[in-house]
């Protein structure tokens, strides 16, 4: 492209776009700049179209095409959309729309490496248009305005959340990940090592609410939560105290109902009734979770540690611990905070940027939960107080708007239901139709990147990450293989054992 100049504005022009004709084909997202008003702009091709006028959409015969094109040859043009960004120093809309005829050139890597190149950024990759300006996220920015990663399943998502905590720990952060399917756990980061956290809570800092849902008493059960909350909040008192040396905080709630329940005098058989439906409820908890619950151990929020990849792995337990977990850690860290920032030096004492993975479960938009209330509460507060949330699924369309709305910084891979496409539409307000269309086409590990932690829109070539994480598909056919194999190896095993014992006797 001589002088790097891809074409020219043509038509009606405005401060927020341009249409430009071309006789090269530049790429998609590609950067370019326009000169007037004594200002360099910068701009991002969103749409391209190649047409010819010769060839038009009136022509229905084959033939007559052949024989114009033997004719024209590969005469067509090049016709474009340019949103404009801004100015090059300080990303300025301009006050004045470009004059029709403007030349519009290929930006410079000299201007790309001033907007994405900066002091201590995160580096996700490199340009798609251009493999040697790399791309760096802005980390106060990504932590206190939140963010979301977006993707179909298989289009890189481990990776990129990967790509982020090791960014984060090269920079001394502290991501705590709330780890759904055990990937992280067993993860090799270059920059930090991981501190893996048992998903237990000491039952002493769990809110009544919290464990009331464990317990499964919900709806109108007004008179069963009455007696359990009664029940929860001696047992709790004697612990605090310390006049209670039980190891085993439901049974310490469940002697006092059945002392309730056994006290026909104070208590008519209805009300016994109803106790003991509370006692079954404690039963079928026990068995469940009662391996959550230590009295001895240590708040949860103590475990996390400054400079280390924190994970809780929840791979072990099921949908309603995961969310009774999430809530618990989320709520006591937000009161922890601004415990610290008022001045409570025992409080948690640095900022955490917390990864919550399967953001559809644990913020879902179908139904009201304590999790979701308590994602909607950090996403709109956590900022104050250092808290930072970053939302990762593959069902945008089932995460809570209002929980990604707060979300100011998206990373989307590739998407291609409709449905996830407008709802994540909706709650971004920096994505346009023209940026949407081309989610459906991203490669794998490529991404659009927008919001505060980077200074413009850009489609990102993402890094690989060069430590392990068990993120990927199981190569299912070398596992049939093995395991056929393991099962001939063990039948000649058992063959020659056989064998053996015969030539003893």
């Amino acid at each position: 492209m001589k002088n790097d100049v891809i074409g020219r504005c043509i038509g009606e022009t405005s401060l927020t776009n341009v249409s430009f004709v071309s006789k090269e084909m530049p790429k998609m997202g590609e950067y370019v700049t326009l000169k007037y008003d004594n200002k360099i702009i910068l701009g991002m091709i969103e749409s391209l179209v190649r047409g010819s006028v010769a060839l038009n959409n009136d022509i229905y015969d084959p033939n007559t095409i052949e024989r114009i094109k033997n004719i024209e040859g590969d005469d067509y043009y090049i016709k474009g959309n340019v949103k404009i960004l801004g100015d090059i120093d300080y990303l300025k809309i301009p006050r004045t729309p470009a004059p029709p005829g403007t030349e519009i050139k290929l930006a410079s890597s000299d201007v790309l490496d001033k907007i994405f190149r900066f002091k201590d950024g995160l580096k996700l990759g490199h340009l798609i248009s251009n493999e040697d300006v790399e791309v760096n996220l802005n980390i106060n920015k990504m932590v206190s305005r939140h963010l979301a990663i977006l993707a179909m399943t298989g289009a890189g998502k481990s990776n990129t959340v990967s790509v982020i905590i090791d960014g984060l720990l090269a920079n001394g952060g502290c991501p705590l990940i709330f780890d759904m399917h055990s990937e992280y756990v067993g993860a090799d980061f270059p920059n930090g090592e991981v501190n893996k956290i048992d998903p237990i809570v000491n039952p002493l800092y769990l809110e009544f609410s919290e464990i009331l849902q464990l317990a499964n008493i919900t709806g109108k059960s007004f008179v069963q939560e009455r007696y359990f909350r009664k029940a929860f909040n001696l047992a709790k008192e004697e612990l605090r105290k310390g006049t209670e040396s039980s190891h085993d905080f439901i049974y310490s709630i469940r002697s006092r109902l059945e002392s309730w329940y056994s006290d026909e005098e104070t208590y008519n058989p209805k009300e016994r009734n109803t106790i003991m439906d509370v006692i079954n409820k404690l039963d079928d908890m026990d068995s469940k979770y009662s391996n959550l619950f230590n009295s001895n151990s240590a708040n949860i929020l103590s475990k996390i540690k400054l400079g280390m990849a924190n994970i809780i792995d929840l791979g072990q337990v099921d949908e309603n611990t995961a969310e009774v977990l999430v809530a618990h850690v989320l709520r006591t860290a937000l009161k922890s905070r601004k415990n610290y920032v008022h001045g409570d030096k025992k409080a948690l004492s640095f900022p955490v940027f917390f990864v919550l993975e399967e953001a559809h479960i644990l913020a879902p938009n179908s139904r009201n939960t304590k999790c979701k209330y308590w994602v909607s509460r950090v996403a709109r507060e956590g900022r104050k107080f250092g808290l930072g949330l970053c939302l990762v699924s593959q069902s945008p369309k089932s995460v809570d708007p209002d929980a990604l709305s707060q979300a100011n910084n998206m990373i989307i891979l590739r998407l291609v239901e409709p449905k996830d496409q407008r709802h994540v539409q909706s709650a971004s307000e920096s994505l346009s139709d023209d940026l949407v269309n081309q989610l459906p086409s991203l490669n794998i590990g490529e991404a659009l990147v927008l919001g505060l932690m980077t200074k413009v829109p850009t489609l990102v070539k993402i890094d690989e990450f060069k430590g392990r994480v068990v993120g990927d598909d199981i190569d299912v056919l070398d596992q049939w293989r093995q395991y056929k194999k393991d099962k001939e190896e063990e039948l000649e095993r058992q063959k020659a054992e056989s064998r053996a014992l015969d030539g003893y006797y």
